[in-house]
């Protein structure tokens, strides 16, 4: 019953896996439909302006060094300086002064691509170049926006950019030489609006509102559909020996006299900067592109790799977090994940899938009434350099907890969801989530309504173990639903869960009598021999759990069963 559950949905989300690639050129299509009319609104009067702001976008976002390099005043403000009488022609298209001033660009972009990957936060795309702005906007250049690491494919699917309009700004003015006379030349406040493509691949910022300054509370990071930038741009520069006649101020030159006081001269003087306006972002939502979002939850599934898989779901869960097909896929391949995770613990070799199920479960179970390490240390808390168990599990209560809201008749999501409520010691989460899941079972549905008995016992019993408190009705309650449990199952795997809980459950009762203790072991161990796939190994490890075993240990009573686990392990 449990793999039916879990099996269910897989074979609608490998079909929609390959709907991605046609969904995918649809978005891209009507992208560049919308961005052609735009386009075609903007040619009215177009200035040579915003002309040059718009070229130098463009140029940027297609890794054109020589482009932005002739069209960009810090590059050839240098040249113009060095000679007496300026320049007449840009220099050839080989020179390295073009390489030198797109190094300094892409040093003023370095911090947009820092990737702080931390657990299961990563981001699609998940190796290579993920263009974030973490910072407030106003600390970036223009330029950051339209950058090539957005604009070639791959790693970006590119951007398009429209006019948005100009305006004049008082006159820019500088030296260009040392003591000499200062110049001044028109200037133009040219903004432009840039549009990403695909929202799977679009930069990322902070959502607007979210906190900061604080290490308690994950900022909201939303994919960047659209952002209007300001170029600053110089007109009537030939005069004054440039070889163009125009061009934009992004970054600021860095060779201004320096005066008495120590403060540089900025060169170009001027009242604006090239910037972003924080007031004009828009991003990607759920009812941009929703066909593309559940392709990308079905093209995760199919990824080899836990990490891409990961980081495609977290991007398709940032534009809609209430995706139910991202939610799905990500919160059963990190369950998975976590069960894999007991196997180095245990060291057993469980060849059939229902009892591996039960097995690595149980592990957790046990686990999270004792040490409970591996379930509560993440890997930026403890230093780690790769995900710990609790990173999977933190990140897989978030999306089933979403999941139970957004599809509340999913049921195995249910069944997931208080399991992974008890594994991080969410006592009354862990009941109330099962308690739901027992009522929502009908009594006819006899295998899976006596699953969900036997999780709800669990869930009370890992409240007793963790608490310590014998009195509590709970352990007493955790009996009778393993025992409803048991008049319901009918595979003997689960009959010898049933009778394995009920014996578990009275090691916590403040009048515990180890003849009944005795009593259900033995049915669980003649149920657990008609399981299949079960092993003498197997066997020894529930026998061998912490809680129980020192009970077992302490009276002669239990020799009998200690005594043919060893002969058997023997």
């Amino acid at each position: 019953m449990r793999l039916k559950f879990l099996q269910r949905g897989w074979f609608m989300i490998l079909v929609l896996a390959g709907t991605l690639s046609m969904v995918t050129a649809m978005a891209l299509i009507d992208a560049s439909s919308a961005s052609a009319a735009a386009a075609k609104k903007s040619k009215k009067a177009v200035t040579s302006a915003e002309s040059t702001a718009q070229r130098y976008a463009e140029a940027m976002g297609a890794g054109n060094k020589v482009g932005v390099g002739q069209l960009d005043f810090a590059c050839q403000y240098p040249l113009v300086a060095a000679a007496p009488h300026g320049i007449k022609t840009y220099p050839s298209d080989s020179d390295l002064v073009y390489d030198s001033c797109w190094q300094r660009l892409r040093e003023a972009h370095a911090s947009t691509l820092i990737r702080t990957d931390i657990g299961m936060e990563v981001l699609w795309p998940s190796n290579g170049e993920l263009v974030f702005f973490s910072e407030d906007l106003n600390r970036y250049p223009a330029s950051a926006f339209v950058t090539d690491s957005l604009g070639l494919t791959p790693p970006g699917t590119g951007f398009h950019t429209h006019i948005v309009g100009s305006a004049p700004l008082p006159s820019a003015s500088f030296r260009l030489r040392a003591n000499g006379p200062i110049v001044a030349v028109p200037t133009t406040l040219v903004k432009l609006s840039v549009s990403y493509q695909d929202p799977l691949t679009a930069p990322l910022t902070y959502a607007a509102g979210s906190v900061k300054w604080t290490s308690t509370i994950k900022r909201t990071r939303r994919a960047l559909k659209e952002i209007t930038t300001q170029w600053v741009v110089l007109s009537g520069l030939k005069k004054h020996g440039f070889a163009g006649d125009q061009a934009v101020v992004n970054l600021p030159v860095t060779s201004g006299a320096i005066s008495g006081s120590g403060v540089q001269e900025k060169i170009p003087f001027i009242t604006e900067t090239s910037r972003p306006l924080p007031d004009s972002l828009v991003w990607w939502g759920p009812t941009d592109f929703p066909g593309l979002l559940i392709a990308g939850a079905a093209r995760a599934a199919t990824f080899p790799e836990l990490r891409d898989r990961v980081a495609m779901l977290n991007r398709v869960l940032i534009i809609d977090p209430n995706q139910a097909e991202a939610l799905m896929v990500l919160s059963r391949h990190l369950y998975a994940i976590v069960l894999r995770e007991a196997i180095p613990f245990h060291k057993l070799t469980v060849r059939d899938p229902a009892l591996a199920l039960v097995v690595n479960e149980h592990f957790w179970n046990i686990y999270a009434q004792a040490t409970r390490m591996d379930l509560s240390l993440g890997m930026e808390m403890g230093g780690f350099d790769k995900p710990t168990t609790a990173d999977y599990l933190y990140r897989m209560l978030s999306a089933m907890r979403t999941l139970a809201v957004v599809r509340p008749e999913q049921l195995d999501n249910q069944f997931r969801l208080g399991v992974a409520y008890r594994w991080n010691n969410d006592q009354e989460a862990a009941i109330a989530t099962h308690l739901s899941l027992v009522k929502a079972i009908p009594a006819q549905r006899r295998a899976g309504r006596a699953e969900a008995l036997l999780q709800l016992a669990w869930s009370r019993i890992n409240k007793v173990a963790w608490n310590r408190i014998l009195d509590d009705s709970d352990i007493r309650v955790a009996y009778q639903d393993a025992d409803e449990a048991l008049t319901l199952a009918d595979l003997p795997l689960d009959k010898f869960m049933a009778e394995y809980t009920k014996a578990y459950s009275l090691l916590f009762t403040p009048d515990r009598d180890n003849r009944a203790l005795l009593e259900r072991l033995t049915e669980a161990r003649r149920w657990f021999a008609e399981t299949p796939g079960q092993t003498p190994d197997i066997w020894q490890f529930f026998i061998g759990a912490e809680s129980l075993k020192a009970v077992l240990d302490a009276d002669p009573i239990f020799q009998p069963i200690l005594a043919q686990a060893e002969e058997k392990q023997g």
